[in-house]
């Protein structure tokens, strides 16, 4: 699914990342974990095509990311990677049925077709009744699965989180970490996942662990 080979990052004279080798599996939820300044969020950036590495390979579900240009990058982008953030990232001024839409209709999927998908996926998170809503209306939790839900509008290959859960309580904590395997068993995705939470990292199938730009462990 996502194969990695001699991943270098520097910005100036910093070297972030030296050397990363890594192969994640389809189906794998992955946890990377590590102290602040360890290079884990730039790694998540890079496997999310959202930086460039300085150098080394990135093959993601049969595609090498480097040979790609930017439209074709962007493409890709939408397509096969959905992302999850600490603070959700919902666009205020929309609905959560429409903030979930949003990259279907960037890929090109009609309105009503990306309409049914995303209130599908809302009903399937046990929000059916918050589809209407703006995210000022919901609660810390809500927000959070209705950032899954976009994540996963699309059917993408991978789905990427940074710190997913930090910004929750203890029980939404627990209700969305079992959320991702629940999807990874009914959707067949992939997760990779950035976290300080131990106990999220002690449930993943593998933990990876990123010590000054280099993995000690898998």
């Amino acid at each position: 699914m996502i194969e990695i080979k001699n991943i270098t990052k520097s910005f100036g004279a910093l070297q972030v990342l030296k050397g990363i080798d890594l192969t994640i599996d389809k189906n794998e939820v992955v946890s990377i974990v590590g102290p602040s300044g360890s290079g884990k969020t730039t790694l998540l950036q890079i496997l999310g095509t959202l930086d460039k590495p300085d150098s080394g390979s990135i093959v993601i579900n049969g595609q090498r990311i480097s040979g790609l240009k930017d439209k074709e990058l962007a493409r890709f982008r939408n397509q096969e990677i959905g992302f999850i953030f600490q603070f959700h990232q919902l666009l205020p001024e929309f609905t959560a049925l429409e903030n979930v839409m949003m990259p279907a209709l960037i890929g090109g999927m009609s309105k009503p077709e990306a309409q049914d998908k995303a209130l599908d996926l809302i009903t399937m998170l046990g929000l059916s009744d918050r589809a209407e809503h703006k995210p000022n209306e919901l609660s810390g939790g809500e927000k959070q699965r209705i950032a899954v839900a976009r994540a996963l509008v699309n059917d993408p290959a991978v789905v990427l989180a940074d710190e997913p859960s930090g910004s929750l309580d203890t029980q939404n904590k627990e209700d969305l970490h079992q959320l991702f395997f629940d999807l990874r068993d009914r959707l067949g995705q992939t997760f990779v996942i950035v976290t300080h939470d131990e106990k999220l990292a002690e449930l993943t199938d593998r933990t990876i662990h990123l010590v000054d730009g280099q993995l000690k462990d898998r």
